[in-house]
């Protein structure tokens, strides 16, 4: 509904009215709201009243990606208590809207990349469909070293320097980065987009999965440990492992407020910091 009246509103008031229509369900999370252009001829005022609306409702956590160049998104308030998703489901849409941006920038930290690998072929897709349409796209991955005793997974048994599940490990993990890179940078070529992929090799066993999107957003997942088997071909590996892509996903955005703020900015100079010391060149065999 339309603000009518000779009286211009004010920024409060234009929040007030764009809030109501958040609780009453008519916005609701992940949906775009109009352009600074046509709120502003809704409620007759100039583009600066309500960019100031826009960042009292982002201020209460209502809104997210205000000021990224493109209409911002509904949040979901952090009293809403809803529930953590999967990674598997929780990722990929989290990856669309980074990949809004003009220049994306992904840092991951995990023990494969399978769950990036997948989650990347949903903005993939949009941008071969010309929905979406970056300028640059940079990717850095933290992956365990081939060269160390992985704590997971492993072998219930394992006794001897030639782990049967090691080995089926770091397979996994060259053929994911090998798939993953290959589709990044096929967009180079395709829609000219400049892509930078690069990979380097932690030295030990990370213990949750990071991901961290234009240095906007932190997703956390934490790697729990089962045993469980899986058919080989001389028989039956026995070994602790983790479910990556079940394991839930919680997301701490830099708008939403200070403590979300503060996670996100020290877990980039964790990530910053373990890329320029202690990790060493990975190279994908």
């Amino acid at each position: 509904m339309a603000v009518n009246g000779s009286r211009r509103s004010s920024p409060q008031e234009i929040a007030d009215t764009l809030r109501e229509r958040i609780r009453a369900g008519e916005l609701r999370p992940g949906d775009r709201l109009p352009t600074q252009a046509e709120l502003a001829e809704e409620f007759g005022v100039e583009r600066g009243t309500v960019r100031q609306a826009l960042r009292l409702l982002q201020d209460d956590g209502l809104l997210r990606n205000v000021g990224k160049g493109s209409p911002p998104r509904i949040a979901t308030p952090a009293t809403a208590g809803s529930e953590p998703q999967t990674t598997m489901v929780g990722l990929a849409p989290r990856l669309v809207e980074a990949f809004e941006a003009r220049q994306v920038r992904i840092d991951a930290a995990c023990l494969t990349a399978e769950t990036l690998m997948i989650a990347l072929g949903e903005p993939v897709r949009l941008i071969h469909e010309g929905r979406l349409r970056p300028e640059s796209i940079d990717v850095r991955l933290l992956l365990p070293s081939r060269d160390i005793d992985l704590a997971f997974p492993v072998s219930v048994d394992h006794d001897s320097d030639d782990d049967p599940v090691h080995r089926r490990w770091l397979d996994q993990r060259n053929a994911q980065g090998h798939v993953l890179r290959h589709n990044l940078n096929a967009l180079r070529a395709t829609h000219g987009i400049d892509v930078r992929v690069a990979f380097r090799a932690l030295p030990f066993t990370p213990p949750v999965k990071l991901y961290l999107l234009n240095g906007a957003e932190a997703l956390m997942a934490y790697y729990m440990i089962t045993r469980r088997e899986e058919p080989a071909d001389n028989g039956t590996l026995d070994m602790y492992d983790v479910l990556g892509t079940e394991s839930l996903l919680f997301s701490f955005e830099k708008a939403t407020g200070e403590r979300d703020a503060a996670f996100v900015a020290e877990s980039q100079k964790w990530f910053d910091a373990l890329w320029e010391t202690i990790t060493t060149d990975l190279t994908l065999s």
